[in-house]
């Protein structure tokens, strides 16, 4: 068998399909994945720290697999390589997050990070590369581990978001998509799809024309965090002392 073949540009192989068989099951080993590192809970440090360690060298593997590829490949451009979406930003900063267990960064990981790998599980942007090429297995092992990644540091080191956690993440996100704006212009790229709607097809198709999605983004961004801190809000109203 040549192995080749699942790294060559041209794939000639079985091409991905949205909630095909091949799709579901590597959902299902994705969350089998992060059920099995949430069993950590209670686990001495040293443990723990080696897991913690496992998952940001897993991390950080996978995303720089992907630029070697591309290099090799003779697509890596900076218009569209460097790490700059949300998602390159934060698996890159979970590495650091996991090893020196950073709340700040927690913060992001937890919302912008889940909520935006989630995406990319459900609707990946893999192309004509269906299981097993590398460009399939390195886009459901990075975003699945940073959905990990978060979830693990929520259940297993105790970590949890507050609401001044979505202020900060708000706050912050918007300043730098303003910075990715005037980066984009300048570099003739299309950073977090702030500069226009991307040519693949999105739920931005059926959000209005730019810059009009942008809000609309960000309300669904909104949402995502309050559907994610959900779970904190019951806890709070459950252990919340009732007053005489």
């Amino acid at each position: 068998m040549d192995l080749g073949q699942y790294f060559i540009k041209d794939y000639t192989g079985a091409g991905f399909v949205l909630f095909s068989p091949s799709h579901i099951a590597t959902l299902i080993v994705v969350a089998l994945v992060i059920f099995g590192l949430s069993q950590f809970k209670g686990a001495s440090e040293s443990v723990r720290g080696r897991v913690r360690w496992v998952m940001a060298i897993t991390l950080w593997s996978a995303e720089l697999s992907w630029h070697i590829w591309n290099y090799i490949n003779g697509t890596w451009t900076i218009q569209t390589m460097l790490p700059l979406h949300m998602c390159s930003v934060l698996i890159w900063l979970a590495g650091f997050m996991l090893i020196f267990k950073n709340y700040s960064i927690y913060e992001f990981v937890y919302f912008l990070g889940i909520g935006g790998a989630l995406q990319a599980l459900l609707t990946p942007d893999v192309g004509i590369y269906g299981l097993p090429h590398f460009r399939y297995i390195q886009t459901f092992t990075s975003h699945g581990m940073l959905v990990g990644a978060g979830v693990y540091m929520t259940v297993v080191e105790g970590f949890r978001p507050t609401w001044k956690s979505i202020l900060r993440i708000f706050v912050i996100a918007n300043i730098y998509m303003v910075v990715i704006f005037f980066i984009n212009s300048a570099i003739g790229s299309n950073y977090l799809m702030i500069n226009g709607k991307p040519a693949m097809a999105t739920i931005m198709d059926a959000l209005p024309a730019w810059p009009w999605y942008i809000p609309w983004l960000e309300v669904i961004a909104l949402i995502t965090c309050l559907l994610l801190y959900i779970p904190f809000m019951i806890k709070d109203w459950r252990t919340k002392p009732i007053s005489a």
